[in-house]
């Protein structure tokens, strides 16, 4: 970050990696309250399982102005975080409102904080630096949520939970007034409200898909080639508009940049493993063994410390080593993490059992998450920033929502000969998607080329 102090930029990364911190926190907290919550409305682990990850595909947006997002932003999570609360209860109204608040407000947050980390920080080791602060923090946020959750739950309730939330979010906001946007808003703009709705409904259709696996197979089968279809017709929507000289939602050139692409499969890999076994870890815990709210966040202490320590090596590590490179490494760290949890958590009822586990996950993809980011935002140029930086957001949202999506689905699926052998099972499946995005990681090219000038298919943006 050139010509700016180490206070200016501490100033500027504080309220973005809080903000990061909050969203991820938001939905690994919900795991440790799923009997509390669950007793509490008197419904079942998959209503609130539904309830916890219903919100995540919606939040998609890709055209933002830069820092006052974080502002307007907040606005609504705290209402949505609020109505969490009858969310079971009211399954019909609460559900949907929830979802819409709480996903548009995340939608308008997320984005810009990744927009302003890469326009603020120009260097490649500063940027590194920037992203593994703000990936740290959201991989502790995702990692201690169930600790703070679990005491916050075990002392002051799970609604309690819900209202400590919406004073990060009023920190959030105090702290982002202090940023000053480096590059100027166009209101002019239009902005592609069709192709905006259409992404988004695919993304639900293919969630709800997953989530109904385990009741009707036809039905999630609809609702998968559903979201598949309507996906595709919001790409030939955006390319129709390209070919006619309007501005679409998002620029196909995105979809063209095979180092991009690869390093966004990463991305979602890797928050799906991290929603997928803080489910899976957190569920076994609380309804086999008993556990409640604070010894489960307990043991999920490991995995946060292997997060945090390297998160923070991030930008050590990019000066010494290539992007490339620490993904590859990462994926057989959290592989292993998995398998051991396997082997060594099942039947036993120690709990040092699950810390070699946890903290060789929580090591892998804090390893990987910082470098995934940098691949991605690095392959375009200041003009694009926007555009790629919700696209990334959205499918590293859309694996979160996944990971929990394809545990739960198996864990109450019936599959296998007795429930507890289903976590076993959920944990592996998740080691095998965990081999896909090793495969991807390894496909990423050895050199890459940063993209530094905007895409000339687009049209030029209108400035005041």
């Amino acid at each position: 970050m050139s010509g700016t102090t180490s206070t200016a930029a501490r100033a500027i990364l504080l309220p973005l990696a809080l903000a990061q911190f909050l969203c991820s926190y938001a939905g690994s907290s919900m795991n440790v309250m799923i009997n509390d919550i669950s007793t509490d409305l008197n419904t079942t682990v998959q209503g609130v399982q539904v309830a916890s990850r219903v919100d995540d595909p919606r939040r998609e947006t890709h055209r933002q102005v830069r820092p006052d997002p974080l502002s307007h932003g907040r606005t609504c999570p705290v209402r949505g975080r609020c109505d969490h609360q009858r969310i079971v209860a009211e399954p019909d109204r609460a559900d949907h409102r929830n979802s819409i608040l709480e996903g548009v407000g995340t939608a308008l947050l997320i984005p810009p904080v990744y927009i302003l980390t890469t326009l603020f920080f120009t260097e490649m080791t500063s940027r590194a630096r920037a992203f593994g602060a703000i990936s740290a923090m959201g991989g502790i946020g995702a990692a201690a949520g169930p600790l703070l959750g679990g005491l916050i739950t075990a002392t002051m309730g799970w609604r309690a939970a819900f209202g400590i939330q919406a004073l990060i979010i009023v920190l959030i906001v105090l702290l982002a007034r202090r940023i000053k946007d480096p590059l100027p808003a166009d209101p002019t703009r239009p902005f592609d409200t069709r192709g905006a709705v259409l992404s988004a409904l695919g993304l639900v259709l293919l969630v709800t898909g997953i989530l109904a696996t385990d009741t009707n197979g036809w039905v999630a089968l609809a609702l998968i080639a559903g979201g598949v279809l309507v996906l595709a017709w919001f790409y030939l929507t955006i390319r129709t508009a390209e070919r006619a000289g309007r501005e679409p939602l998002l620029s196909t050139a995105l979809f063209r940049n095979r180092t991009s692409n690869l390093g966004m499969v990463t991305q979602n890999t890797q928050w799906l493993l991290l929603s997928g076994v803080s489910f899976v870890v957190a569920a076994y815990l609380q309804v086999v063994m008993g556990y409640d709210a604070i010894q489960t966040g307990v043991i999920f202490t490991a995995e946060t410390g292997g997060l945090l320590v390297a998160s923070l090596a991030a930008g050590r590590l990019a000066r010494r080593f290539a992007q490339r490179g620490l993904i590859i490494t990462g994926f057989p760290l959290t592989i292993a993490g998995i398998l051991l949890l396997v082997t060594m958590g099942g039947g036993t009822a120690s709990v040092w059992a699950f810390v070699p586990g946890l903290l060789l996950i929580g090591l892998g993809l804090g390893l990987m998450l910082t470098p995934s980011v940098n691949v991605v935002q690095s392959s375009f140029g200041d003009a694009q920033q926007g555009e790629i930086s919700g696209l990334s957001r959205s499918l590293s949202n859309l694996g979160s929502s996944m990971g929990t999506a394809i545990a739960g689905t198996i864990l109450v699926a019936g599959i296998t000969t007795t429930p507890e052998r289903g976590y076993g099972l959920a944990l592996i499946v998740l080691a095998a998607i965990g081999g896909l995005g090793l495969i991807a990681a390894v496909l990423i090219p050895t050199v890459i080329t940063p993209h530094r000038s905007p895409d000339p298919s687009r049209p030029p943006a209108r400035r005041p």
